[in-house]
């Protein structure tokens, strides 16, 4: 249903469709969505953990600013691994308060979710004080950018890594923030495959712990799944 669902928004071709089969898209978005609870501000199904930028061919000993141009150079390929719906709206976002400057990595748009959402790059660790950097981003577009229609701003730092129990301890859902990986290099075909489906095992494992807990029955439009001998194929 993902990958049909994706074909007939996005208009994909039979390469393209085989693309992100062989990337599991459709695993990175259950990874995703396996941090939000019932109570989250962020919606499902619209991030991905973790996105592949394997695409801008960045080296080592690279710095935030390379990650942000190398997007901004293949806006395509950036919105293709997003998926469908984002619209590029603005570059190093620029908020005044109280006479001091503050910038935001990138600004999008979702034209379905009629929200703006607010991407922060980050190298290295996820660290805590990188959601109260966010959540300012978030006041401040929500009070000064925030138009008349529009549903709250989201926002989603980028890391090259995090700790999946940090995160879920800090309950960042809540507040509109998502936090993500990102992998500047596709390990071979094997490895990437196994580390996906660890990764997508550890997320089923996250969902069933908090179903067990309190009130903490996750209401979701699909069931997560996981069976190995219905591993996906390059087509």
């Amino acid at each position: 249903m993902f990958y049909a669902q994706d074909v007939a928004s996005r208009l994909l071709g039979v390469r393209e469709l085989r693309r992100q089969i062989s990337r599991k898209a459709y695993e990175r978005r259950e990874i995703a969505d396996s941090q939000l609870t019932e109570t989250s501000a962020v919606p499902f199904n619209i991030f991905k953990d973790p996105y592949l930028l394997d695409v801008f061919g960045l080296k080592d000993n690279y710095l935030e600013e390379d990650v942000e141009k190398a997007i901004l150079g293949d806006l395509e390929s950036f919105i293709l691994e997003f998926g469908r719906g984002f619209t590029f709206a603005e570059r190093q976002k620029r908020m005044i308060m109280d006479g001091e400057d503050y910038t935001l990595d990138l600004l999008f748009y979702h034209r379905t979710l009629k929200r703006l959402v607010a991407i922060d790059l980050k190298i290295g660790k996820f660290k805590p004080a990188y959601s109260g950097q966010m959540r300012f981003y978030l006041k401040w577009l929500n009070k000064f950018e925030r138009e008349d229609g529009e549903n709250p701003p989201i926002g989603l730092i980028l890391c090259t890594d995090a700790s999946r129990d940090q995160i879920e301890l800090m309950e960042l859902d809540k507040e509109g923030i998502a936090v993500a990986k990102y992998w500047t290099e596709l390990p071979p075909k094997a490895e990437f495959k196994q580390k996906i489906s660890e990764l997508y095992k550890e997320a089923k494992e996250h969902l069933e712990r908090r179903k067990n807990l309190p009130n903490g029955n996750v209401v979701r439009e699909l069931e997560y799944f996981y069976d190995g001998k219905h591993e996906d194929d390059d087509e």
